[in-house]
């Protein structure tokens, strides 16, 4: 892991590096006023005077919302108070700066980091000695005695890097009977050793239902383990870790998680922008990488933006859960609605790939002005399917999410899977709903998926328009984003006032 870049930007009559100690690593910037707009983000942004109209305009682009830090010295203009609603600015005292700049500075970096172990890392205890069965992608399954004392049960093979002052958060999935109990244990060896520990930190209870905080006292490589004991079923669903921001954020500064009872996550990401209709929604793609997908693109809209993010499976499952789940995620989009004092027809929902799903399985529980898409994915059974008669090694997550929300690989759940989707489709109002879909016409996931798409939208109302582009699903995505570009922009221009 390489050390966490800060670009943090001042605004003041006097350069704070003369009062404070601020590390010579952060890229640091002053200026007395800002006289032209400029292509960079800051992750930071420090406000220490009043600010002339044009000067709150340029913020407007390129400061980050949650990283607005003003002093309460400064007096509110119109134009600042409006800056700082779209922001989401926090004001701070003198007493406080020095705090922040000593301590919560180093959480506001630029580059987040998340990843989840592969479940090919994972490694059972030989003195394990019940059965051992692995579900694809999704989970290790033991069942048998544990013993009466906690002693290791599985381990990953690869450890994590670790620097100096960096935190790390860790996510455990599991499932397990009420007789078997368990604890996550972390050991830090130092730095080019294997045998110099310099920390062992146990989690168990309580602690296993939130995220855990691993702050390093030293550079090292942590190793990570289960241990356990009782007797009964065990399943290893997934551990993920994070670049922690210690409670400023998920990923980013502002994001969220929300967790089901049963530990499944979303994330989500309201930016208020101009805080001016629309509210374009972007449901991520697939992607093992954990984090959020599309900030830069919709951030460059200038309308609010709610980023959507799910970890489970090797890359996501496509925003398919049991009711819970799905009532969280309505929750999520009702609520940006609502605090932005929206309606259901200043609402854009987009995205590409599995995104795209996302967006026109919960389209159905709205009325949207319109959806973006680039990709369409609908059939998620015929997705599967095709993962053996056309694409075999090419997909082979889509037979984990087969699995995953039908049950079975068989016929019967292909049809369930598929038909999920389309009832739910059909039973919405698409009344006056504009869809915009890229697709590929030699698509080798959801060959049909367009054609169903204007069959099944034929006699709605709906306003429909495509463009085809020659290739299988992931041949050609450059051409993909870049008619997806055009058509915010298009609709953004066109249906919003927006140039």
């Amino acid at each position: 892991m390489n050390k966490l870049s800060l670009c943090v930007l001042q605004l003041g009559k006097t350069d704070w590096r003369e009062l404070h100690n601020i590390s010579g690593t952060i890229d640091y910037t002053y200026m007395k006023e800002i006289k032209e707009p400029s292509d960079k983000y800051y992750d930071v942004v420090f406000i220490d005077k009043v600010l002339s109209d044009m000067e709150v305009s340029i913020l407007q682009n390129c400061a980050k919302a949650y990283a607005c830090f003003v002093m309460d010295t400064v007096e509110e203009t119109p134009a600042m108070k409006r800056l700082f609603m779209c922001k989401r600015a926090r004001k701070i005292t003198g007493d406080e700066l020095r705090d922040f700049l000593h301590h919560e500075l180093k959480n506001y970096y630029g580059k987040p980091y998340g990843e989840k172990f592969k479940p090919e890392d994972l490694n059972v205890s030989r003195n394990f000695k019940g059965t051992v069965n692995w579900t694809g992608n999704y989970s290790v399954d033991l069942d048998g005695e544990f013993g009466t004392e906690y002693r290791q049960i599985v381990f990953w093979r690869n450890n994590i890097p670790i620097e100096k002052g960096q935190a790390l958060d860790f996510w455990l999935e599991y499932d397990k009977d009420e007789a078997v109990d368990i604890c996550l244990e972390i050991i830090e060896f130092a730095k080019g050793s294997i045998e110099n520990v310099v920390d062992d930190v146990i989690y168990s209870g309580e602690q296993l239902k939130n995220l855990m905080t691993f702050d390093a006292s030293h550079d090292g490589n942590l190793f990570l383990s289960i241990k356990a004991c009782g007797v009964g079923k065990l399943s290893v669903i997934a551990l993920h870790d994070r670049f922690s921001r210690r409670g400023n954020g998920i990923f980013i500064p502002g994001g969220k998680r929300t967790v089901t009872s049963s530990g499944e996550e979303i994330f989500h990401y309201l930016d208020p922008g101009d805080m001016k209709p629309p509210l374009a929604v972007y449901f991520s793609g697939y992607k093992t990488q954990e984090g959020f997908e599309g900030y830069n693109l919709m951030k460059k809209m200038g309308c609010p933006f709610l980023l959507l993010g799910e970890p489970r499976l090797e890359g996501g499952a496509f925003y398919l859960g049991d009711k819970e789940y799905e009532d969280d995620m309505r929750t999520i989009i009702k609520d940006s609605l609502d605090e932005l004092g929206f309606s259901e027809s200043d609402l854009i929902l987009s995205g590409l790939s599995m995104g795209t799903h996302g967006a026109m399985y919960y389209g159905a529980d709205f009325r949207p002005h319109s959806l973006i898409l680039g990709k369409p994915l609908c059939s998620l059974g015929t997705v599967a399917y095709n993962e053996k008669r056309i694409r075999p090694g090419g997909f082979p997550t889509s037979l984990d999410v087969l699995m995953y929300q039908a049950g079975s690989c068989d016929d019967k759940a292909i049809g369930r899977l598929d038909d999920r989707f389309w009832m739910k489709f059909d039973g919405s109002d698409w009344n006056d709903t504009k869809f915009a879909i890229a697709y590929m016409i030699e698509d080798d996931y959801d060959s049909k998926a367009y054609q169903n798409l204007l069959s099944h939208l034929g006699h709605t109302g709906a306003c429909i328009y495509g463009k085809g582009i020659h290739g299988r699903h992931n041949d050609n995505t450059g051409a993909i984003v870049t008619w997806f570009t055009s058509q915010f922009d298009k609709i953004l221009s066109e249906d919003f006032d927006r140039k």
